[in-house]
Order: structure tokens, then C-alpha cells, then sequence
């Protein structure tokens, strides 16, 4: 395990470009002056995109970035180590591959952190790609309404409403007023668990299908008129948004609405916020979303003013994001930035579970390969008994009888005829459900031993290190596993 000293760092990305200068605006508005973290816009290759995705795999789609078929988003690694969010248009889209590069060239100059800004495009034959930060930690949608362990807190929710008020306030003063199909799968989060504005809504749709989903009951009036965004339209889409933050569900407006008109207001509210706020705060937001959804476009508030309201409901300032989130922060969310396998992902989850899933499913193929120096041993009833033990363990690792698993591996081992890095993996993972650790470890270890380019065995070794308390190292450990994985597939 030793020898490693690469450690991540919450900048996780370099430019050699020079950065402009940033204005005052911008800093009220959530830019760090920290400009080495963004890097400058670029074109990429259509190869470099490729090797990056892995040859845009199925397995690296992200649906956290809210878009749906043919206009897919995928993660992925340049080679310095940047994580990127790729979308990859269909063919019909952007025809005119000028119009797109200086769309996108346009939306580039944007910096700020309140967005997941955009950092290329790559325009090759048919293609049209745009390159984006990745943010790491899921969507709005996911958090609001789909969550695991906790609901978004009363203090996140006012914090997300701010966030996204800047976001389209810094956006307006650069001239890019217009935003389009805002909702809650373009608000993603970012390592440090602060909400962020997907940048892939600023680009004109061009043939891209339709500046708003085809559901009428949430689309502005004024667009259903006239088929045509306007600064007025994002506004209203904002209010809808403030609808989701309050309620948890993504409900019409007309019928929240008719709600706060018959000062039923509280029955719009999060039943799990209940408790957890003050009514004159909850009063103020619902005010706040009923103008923005007012029928008249002119009626409307500017993102200014939102901006403006918003900062004076915040409440726990001090308390990071991704403590109110309940996730881990910068460099100890890094391992979730990787492009993981399923087993590399269940690892880190610790989803033993799933591991155990997996690795009956690829069951000896990993094995296939090895050499083992099989003595005169083999053609005798000791080789015989070894053999069974082996079919015997598989029969209770299937079965799940992870005690019994444990005993018959044993015997296999120690009767010294074979040499099988399953085996190892498989009596490790029945040692983490027994929670025995440290034997877990060991076993991981020694499949490293036996098989050192093998991925599975840095996996299991980091779930045995995230079981002992030792994050770091588990850390650094599914990364080695993850590198030696990418590597594998880049041979084969």
C-alpha cells in the first residue's frame, strides 16, 4: 500500500491560458478569485473525446446532466486528469458547424461559480460536442425528489433559490439572458456540494429539438404563444423551481397557484420541512415564486431583485454546503469524481451487496491465465479434496452463506495445489460480511500478489480500507484501481 503520495487537491484543474480579468460584478456574484480552477476554453479532437470516454461507452452516460436521447452526456478523464461532462448532439443538430463554434465560443467567455461552465467543443465531420466541468454530486431532481437518506434541509433550499437567482443574474450581464428548459435536472452539484447551473442550457437550440419539454402545464405562457424564449420565460421557470424547492415535487404551477391564492400556502410546503422553518420565511418564498409565475411577462421580477430577496432569507451562512448536503467535502468526495466500474462504484459505496452480485456473475474468468505450478500433487485424492473444497465454497458464497464460504476457501488455500486470485477475492468479501476487516484486507492484498495489474483486487482492497476507517488510503487505493482498469480497456 505504501508509496503513494499523489493526493487530490479541490482545484482540480490547471490552465495555461491567461484568464481575464474578472469584474467586480463577478465576485458579488460567487466568483472566487482563484482563476488557475477553470481553464480556458478549448477545441477539442474528436479523438481526444473518444479516449477520454472510453470511446463514449454506455456505461459512462450520466443522466445528472439532465439531457435525454439523441443528445447524450457522458463523463470522462483527459489525460492531465480533468473530469469533463461531454454532449454529444445528434446529427441533425447544428448543421451549420460555424454557427455552432461561435455559439459556443460565446458561451465559453463565461466564467463564474455559480455555473458548470463550459470549457470546449469539438465540431468534426457530423459531430457536435460541447465540454463541460463535471460536477460530481448529482442533480437538483436527484436531491429534492429522488434522496436516499435525508430531505433537502429548509437552509440548502434557500441556498440553492440564491445560487441560481447569480447564476442567471451574472449570466444577463454578460448578455446571455436567455436560458433554456430550466428545471431541475440543469441545477448539478459540485464537489464541495454547491449547486451549479449547467452551462449546456445557455447555447441556442438551433435544430435541437425545443426550448422546453413537452410538458405544458410547467411551460411559460408567452411561449406557448409565441415559441420563442424570452428573458421573462427563464424568470418564470425560475418560479417553477421555487415551487419544487418548497414543496419537494415537481407540482403545476396553476395548481399551486390556486393554493396560495386561498392562503392554503402550508399546503404547498414539504410535509418534511415541517417544523424546520418559520412560517414568515415560508410565506416570503411562496410570494417570491408567485410573482415569478405571473401571467403577464412584464409582471415578472428580474434576476437582480430575486438576487436581492433571496439574500435576505438565507439563513445558516456560515455552514458549508456539503454539510447541509450530508456528503462528503472536496478532497474526500474526490473518489466520487472517478469513472468507476459497477464494482468500482459498489467498492466505494460499500454496497456489499452489489459486490457480491458482481463477483458471482464474472465468477473464475479472471483467473484464466495464471500459471500454477501444480506438483505430482494433483492426481491425488488431496488434489481431489482441494478441488471440492473449492465447489463447496462456491456453493455457499452463492448461497450466501458467507461463514461456511469462509471455512471451505481456507481448506482450498492452505491445501497449497492451486493458486487463485478469485478465490482470495471471494474470501474477502465473505470475511466484510462476517466484519472482519482486517482478514478482508489481507485477502485483497494477497490477490494483489497474486495477479498485480488485477482491478478487482484494489477494489476490495479500498472497500476493506473504507470498512477500517482508513478513507484516505481507500481512496487513493480505488484510484489505482480505477487507472489499472482504464488501462486494461484501452488494450483490449
Amino acid at each position: 500500500m505504501g508509496g503513494r503520495c499523489s493526493k487530490y487537491t479541490i482545484c482540480w484543474w490547471q490552465s495555461n491560458l491567461k484568464p481575464t480579468d474578472l469584474e467586480s460584478s463577478d465576485l458579488e456574484n460567487g466568483v472566487k478569485n482563484d482563476k488557475d480552477c477553470i481553464p480556458g476554453f478549448s477545441e477539442y479532437s474528436l479523438e481526444q473525446l473518444k479516449v477520454a470516454t472510453s470511446g463514449f461507452s454506455v456505461d459512462n452516460i450520466v443522466s445528472e446532466h439532465g439531457e435525454k436521447a439523441p443528445n447524450v452526456v457522458y463523463r470522462g478523464k483527459l489525460d492531465n486528469d480533468r473530469f469533463i461532462a461531454v454532449k454529444r448532439f445528434n446529427k441533425s443538430a447544428w448543421p451549420d458547424s460555424r454557427q455552432f463554434l461561435e455559439e459556443a465560443k460565446l458561451v465559453g467567455q463565461l466564467r463564474n461559480d455559480r455555473l458548470a461552465n463550459l470549457i470546449g467543443c469539438c465540431c468534426d465531420g457530423n459531430e457536435r460536442l460541447l465540454v463541460a466541468e463535471f460536477m460530481p454530486n448529482e442533480t437538483l431532481a436527484k436531491h429534492l425528489f429522488h434522496w436516499d437518506a435525508q430531505p433537502m434541509k429548509w437552509a440548502m433550499r434557500l441556498r440553492v433559490a440564491l445560487y441560481l437567482a447569480q447564476a442567471l443574474d451574472y449570466c444577463s450581464s454578460k448578455g446571455r439572458a436567455l436560458y433554456h428548459d430550466l428545471n431541475a435536472y440543469r441545477v448539478l452539484f459540485d464537489q464541495d456540494g454547491n449547486p451549479r447551473l449547467s452551462c449546456f442550457g445557455l447555447m441556442k437550440n438551433s435544430r435541437d429539438g425545443k426550448s422546453y419539454s413537452t410538458n405544458l402545464a410547467f411551460t411559460p405562457p408567452e411561449y406557448m404563444r409565441t415559441g420563442r424564449v424570452t428573458p421573462e420565460s427563464v424568470v418564470y421557470s425560475f418560479g417553477t423551481l421555487l415551487l419544487d424547492l418548497l414543496s419537494g415535487k415537481h407540482i403545476p404551477p396553476s395548481h399551486a397557484l390556486d393554493l396560495i391564492r386561498g392562503k392554503n400556502f402550508l399546503m404547498v410546503m414539504d410535509s418534511c420541512l415541517e417544523g424546520h422553518f418559520s412560517n414568515d420565511d415560508g410565506i416570503e418564498l411562496v410570494r417570491l415564486a408567485s410573482r415569478c409565475l405571473q401571467y403577464e411577462a412584464r409582471e415578472r421580477p428580474n434576476p437582480k431583485s430575486l438576487v436581492t430577496a433571496l439574500t435576505s432569507l438565507q439563513k445558516e451562512t456560515e455552514v458549508p454546503s456539503y454539510t447541509l448536503m450530508g456528503i462528503s467535502s472536496g478532497t474526500a468526495s474526490s473518489a466520487q469524481s472517478l469513472i468507476l466500474t459497477p464494482l468500482g462504484d459498489a467498492c466505494s459505496r460499500m454496497d456489499l451487496t452489489a459486490i457480491h452480485e458482481i463477483l458471482e456473475k464474472v465468477g473464475y474468468k479472471d483467473d484464466e491465465g495464471i500459471a500454477n505450478e501444480l506438483s505430482f500433487q494433483m492426481w491425488t485424492n488431496q488434489m481431489q479434496e482441494t478441488l471440492n473444497s473449492k465447489k463447496h465454497g462456491d456453493t455457499a458464497f452463492r448461497a450466501k452463506d458467507f461463514s461456511t464460504a469462509i471455512d471451505c476457501y481456507t481448506q482450498f488455500i492452505e491445501g497449497g495445489t492451486m493458486v487463485s486470485p478469485t478465490v482470495f477475492a471471494r474470501r474477502c468479501l465473505s470475511y466484510l460480511m462476517n466484519e472482519m476487516p482486517q482478514e478482508a484486507l489481507g485477502d485483497a492484498m494477497q490477490a494483489q500478489v497474486i495477479s498485480p495489474e488485477w482491478p478487482t483486487a484494489f477494489y476490495l482492497q479500498a472497500a476493506a480500507l473504507f470498512s477500517l476507517g482508513m478513507d484516505t488510503d481507500a481512496q487513493e487505493t480505488l484510484k489505482d484501481g480505477t487507472n489499472l482498469e482504464a488501462k486494461k480497456n484501452s488494450r483490449s
